[in-house]
């Protein structure tokens, strides 16, 4: 070849390669320059999640917290989404019943089954726990996980939410999800802690949050297996096996996770021991409580509501240093 000719292709070679590295830094700092949470509003605790996040991913600072023990605990009903008028899987089991209803006519007198059946729900709750736990086992023992998971999947392709008419999956938190995804993108390993039921979480939990069935924690009934027309399958007992609510929450973070999480967000004081247990650990902390205080966009309760209840946080979280966020003012679009 001409050594003119090499000469060209070498200084058309180097400014090629010049040309990709400068690209590649300024798509680099773009990134970098992007917000992680667009849809949380400019201050103190939208600083406060980014700082923290910061912090314990740079190596060089003294909360440097390695990448093994960066875990996050997450709520679901009231944190990752919405948990009004009823929590939805006491939805999903109404609707249950009433699917279930013609194999079982005795509910039609008995209850609490007779009061969903003519569609008083208050009436059915009216019981307390123990209606609720007795529709439950109706609805979700006796099946493999197999059929149960097919069940749910089924009701959230088609169910809708009474109020805003979106299927329950559209009712999730964008800036949760966001806040989601830039953890998972500064290697915080995330997971669901939920007094929901967990098999009930885990058809859905990763396509909608990212968060695979085994870091889904949450409340179960009792399984055997058993071989069932020659296939070997997983049947759900009507018997508890655990609650994963209130101090049942730590409880079941150190049975199925084995380490303290250094970040937590709840909304009710039904989360109160997870945030707690949070934040007693060594090193820098971040517990947060979803205060649902937008009753334009949203619902507003708090300390009266007899879902997702929220009292004893607002009172002592501040204090113990816990940061409340305020969806009407932290939050500049609440869906999707």
């Amino acid at each position: 070849m001409h050594s003119a000719t090499q000469k060209s292709l070498s200084v058309l070679f180097r400014a090629t390669l010049c040309a990709v590295i400068l690209c590649a830094g300024a798509l680099s700092a773009h990134s970098q320059s992007q917000d992680p949470l667009p849809s949380w509003n400019v201050g103190s605790n939208k600083k406060a999640i980014i700082d923290f996040v910061t912090r314990t991913t740079s190596a060089e600072h003294d909360d440097f917290i390695p990448a093994k023990m960066r875990i996050a605990a997450f709520d679901n009903d009231g944190t990752l989404w919405s948990e009004r008028p009823l929590y939805f899987q006491a939805i999903y089991i109404f609707d249950r019943i009433e699917e279930l209803a013609p194999a079982h006519p005795e509910w039609q007198q008995t209850e609490p089954f007779a009061s969903v059946l003519r569609g008083n729900l208050q009436a059915a709750l009216s019981g307390g726990e123990k209606a609720l736990l007795e529709m439950a086992m109706a609805t979700h023992a006796g099946v493999t996980v197999s059929e149960f998971s097919e069940s749910v999947s089924r009701w959230l392709e088609t169910a809708r939410h009474p109020e805003s008419g979106k299927p329950y999956t559209a009712m999730v938190f964008q800036p949760m999800l966001e806040l989601l995804d830039f953890l998972r993108a500064n290697d915080f390993k995330v997971y669901i802690v939920s007094g929901g039921g967990i098999d009930f979480l885990r058809v859905f939990a990763e396509e909608v949050y990212g968060v695979p069935p085994e870091q889904v924690i949450g409340s179960s009934i009792k399984a055997k297996y058993e071989i069932r027309d020659g296939v070997p399958v997983i049947v759900k007992q009507p018997e508890i096996d655990f609650i994963d609510d209130k101090a049942g929450k730590p409880v079941g973070i150190n049975r199925y996770i084995g380490r303290r999480p250094v970040l937590a967000v709840g909304n009710s004081d039904g989360d109160f021991e997870m945030l707690e247990w949070t934040a007693g650990g060594d090193g820098p902390r971040l517990a947060m409580l979803v205060h649902h205080d937008d009753d334009t966009r949203e619902w507003a309760y708090d300390r009266e509501s007899h879902i997702g209840r929220l009292g004893r946080g607002l009172d002592e979280g501040p204090q113990r240093g816990w940061k409340i966020i305020s969806m009407k003012n932290d939050w500049s679009r609440i869906y999707p």
